[in-house]
């Protein structure tokens, strides 16, 4: 029986290679940076106890927090006929202490663990009214194709039991993915772009985009795009954001 002739590699540009490399490296480095941090912290403790104030502080900003996530909650809900794609890309753009529990669990529900973390998500009336909810810590809007194909080649690393596995090998997308006639990097961005059948398998196939932050950084201020903030429906104009967060 002659042997079959073996099929050829998908050819992957050697920036993309090399910013992939730059990025594992970076990503190592955080880890390390994050156990030297966290061994800082536990040997400093003792020397940051907070003062009943903050305590009390921290205690009305969260519960000030929550009534005004119910505010926005008895909003008119968004119509999905107004939004001009089903495809949207949202980023976490702050939040930390003073954000309710209820309202950290929408975030985390939407896989947004950390500030610049990002993710791509199906339009529905669920996503809408929990992007409603928690508007004040997020950005978001229609990301292009172009985008959507540098977020995957550049930052795009799968879940694999739980761990991060870099985009490196398309045996590993065809092993999580093939089933469904995802085999490469290229039917991945398809998927995303078109909104595919397979959506939601490839989303969480994807681990969260980590992006970097933006040069001059954030306002700080839980204000919307619209009234000159950076939170928010940012509509198509999210794309120049992302090419800056990318």
């Amino acid at each position: 029986m002659a042997d079959e002739e073996p099929k050829p590699l998908t050819y992957i540009p050697e920036v993309i290679l090399k910013k992939r490399k730059s990025n594992e490296e970076w990503a190592i480095r955080r880890r390390q940076q994050l156990v030297e941090r966290n061994l800082r912290s536990k040997q400093n403790k003792a020397f940051n106890l907070k003062t009943a104030e903050q305590y009390i502080q921290e205690h009305r900003n969260r519960e000030l927090d929550l009534i005004q996530m119910k505010h926005r909650a008895k909003r008119r809900k968004p119509s999905l006929a107004t939004f001009d794609s089903k495809l949207l890309f949202v980023i976490r753009v702050q939040g930390k202490n003073d954000m309710h529990p209820k309202t950290r669990k929408i975030l985390h529900f939407l896989r947004l663990r950390r500030v610049f973390d990002g993710v791509l998500v199906k339009a529905n009336e669920g996503i809408l009214e929990m992007l409603q909810k928690v508007e004040p810590y997020i950005a978001y809007g229609y990301p292009n194709l172009k985008n959507v194909k540098e977020l995957i080649y550049k930052k795009g690393y799968a879940k694999i039991e739980g761990q991060k596995v870099p985009l490196t090998d398309n045996n590993i997308i065809e092993q999580a993915l093939g089933r469904h006639g995802i085999m490469c990097i290229e039917d991945i961005v398809h998927e995303i772009a078109n909104v595919g059948p397979h959506f939601k398998e490839v989303v969480s196939f994807l681990w969260p985009f980590a992006l970097n932050k933006p040069e001059g950084g954030f306002q700080g201020k839980k204000k919307l795009y619209k009234e000159g903030g950076d939170a928010g429906n940012r509509e198509d104009k999210i794309n120049e954001l992302i090419s800056k967060m990318n």
